[in-house]
């Protein structure tokens, strides 16, 4: 039997190599870049997968199909292709009022006299500045500087911290760390479970359900409250740029139906509809999702995040060396990384679903140079758009580009659209990121 030696140039035998052209000599895994297409076959998710307390809700609510994320059933699909799709979704969350179940976003308590030390010591900013009743966006990172987890940090106490998670096992992390490390704290898994109510009429409908104290709610501030008997913390916090609330079941094991109930029935008059995580909206946010734009080989400063590392952090925390030598690195004029993410505007049909690739990228004279990670069509802005990963050298605003998108979407057979780098985010947010508030002073905050 021969062997395949998977460093030639050409390997035989290969009719889809992983597109070498493309320098991914920054990873130890590289992203598959073969084009491959839909999944032909059927996925089996049996026991092993978790099923929510929200997911029979959400079956009965329509929900077509769906993914697994942190290993629980990800519902990814409400309204079917036939009668709108995700266009669909999109249409409810940005003109009224939509429910999610995100309960996939695993809530990870760490407890005790050392909370804060100890939370302070895994994330890259000051977490001393987190006051109790409010949350803050926040990053964890390995030595060598990767984006472990990008969670929502909730900070219900002096001494309990909740981390909301995307899609990576925090909890064994944060474990692991403290076999080393013996701060004083307790670390698991609580069952509690997110939903999200998101759109312009969020506000009018979480006041309907929790009082006017709502309306007076900071972003990422947290209040107590009681919903269809069922203790639960309510947070302005969201996967969007619209005007958003996440509310916390406490032992929804026991109380999930309580309070979905609760907020359909009062939703129906705002024309409420349950819907999927918008991914279409959150990509015009700049909004970036774990595991699809970033992992744990990516720097911060590769996707936006420099702002999560915080120059004047005197604590020590995991990363904060290699951190601060790719900073002084990038402080001195240099990129210490071969590739950058950037948005793009790109032509074609418009893009109404989820890419089952990631699309290649090639500059003008048709060498490939990088890949998207996540498109969709933007009805505001009458175009496709993308984020994505180029060289850096081809990261400025208005670079020219091409993207091989699929058959389904090409202007003309088997010939790549044209794509133009752009600022980012693509529409404004409700609450301005840390991007636009930076651009509103006059700062460059390039993704």
């Amino acid at each position: 039997m021969s062997v395949v030696d998977f460093n030639q140039a050409s390997p035989p035998n290969r009719s889809h190599p992983n597109v070498p052209d493309i320098d991914q000599s920054d990873r130890l895994v590289p992203i598959n870049l073969r084009q491959s297409g839909p999944t032909p076959v059927q996925l089996l998710i049996s026991t092993r997968v978790r099923k929510s307390p929200f997911w029979h809700l959400s079956v009965e609510a329509g929900c077509w199909r769906a993914t697994v994320y942190n290993r629980i059933y990800h519902p990814r699909g409400y309204v079917r292709p036939e009668d709108g799709g995700a266009m669909a979704e999109y249409d409810a969350l940005i003109n009224r009022v939509t429910l999610w179940n995100v309960a996939v976003e695993r809530q990870i308590r760490v407890k005790g006299p050392d909370a804060e030390a100890f939370v302070n010591f895994v994330i890259t900013r000051d977490a001393t500045k987190i006051r109790p009743m409010n949350g803050k966006y926040a990053i964890l990172c390995n030595d060598k500087g990767g984006i472990l987890n990008d969670p929502v940090l909730l900070r219900l106490a002096e001494d309990e911290f909740w981390f909301s998670i995307s899609d990576s096992d925090l909890m064994m992390w944060l474990q692991g760390v403290n076999v080393a490390k013996g701060f004083n704290v307790d670390i698991g898994e609580i069952d509690v479970s997110p939903l999200q109510i998101q759109g312009p009429l969020s506000e009018d409908l979480m006041s309907e359900l929790f009082g006017d104290e709502v309306r007076s709610m900071p972003y990422y501030g947290l209040m107590r409250a009681k919903l269809a008997g069922a203790d639960v913390i309510v947070s302005q916090t969201g996967f969007t740029g619209e005007k958003g609330y996440e509310i916390y079941t406490i032992d929804s094991s026991i109380h999930a139906e309580a309070v979905w109930y609760a907020v359909r029935g009062a939703g129906a008059s705002y024309g409420l509809r349950v819907i999927a995580p918008a991914h279409h909206r959150r990509i015009a946010a700049g909004i970036l999702s774990w595991g699809q734009d970033l992992d744990f080989e990516t720097s911060p400063f590769q996707v936006n995040l420099s702002y999560q590392v915080p120059r004047k952090k005197k604590a020590d925390y995991i990363g904060k060396e290699e951190l601060e030598r790719q900073r002084t690195m990038i402080d001195a004029g240099g990129f210490p990384f071969k590739m950058q993410m950037v948005g793009i505007k790109l032509g074609g049909k418009p893009i109404t679903d989820y890419a089952n690739d990631f699309w290649l990228i090639s500059e003008p004279d048709g060498h490939r140079c990088g890949y998207v990670t996540s498109p969709w069509w933007s009805p505001e802005l009458q175009t496709n758009i993308a984020l994505c990963w180029v060289p850096h050298h081809l990261s400025a605003v208005g670079t020219p580009l091409a993207v091989e998108v699929p058959e389904a979407y090409c202007e003309q057979s088997g010939k790549p659209v044209d794509a133009i780098v752009c600022d980012v985010p693509f529409r404004p947010s409700v609450n301005p990121s840390a991007r636009e508030q930076a651009r509103a002073l006059g700062r460059d905050y390039a993704l």
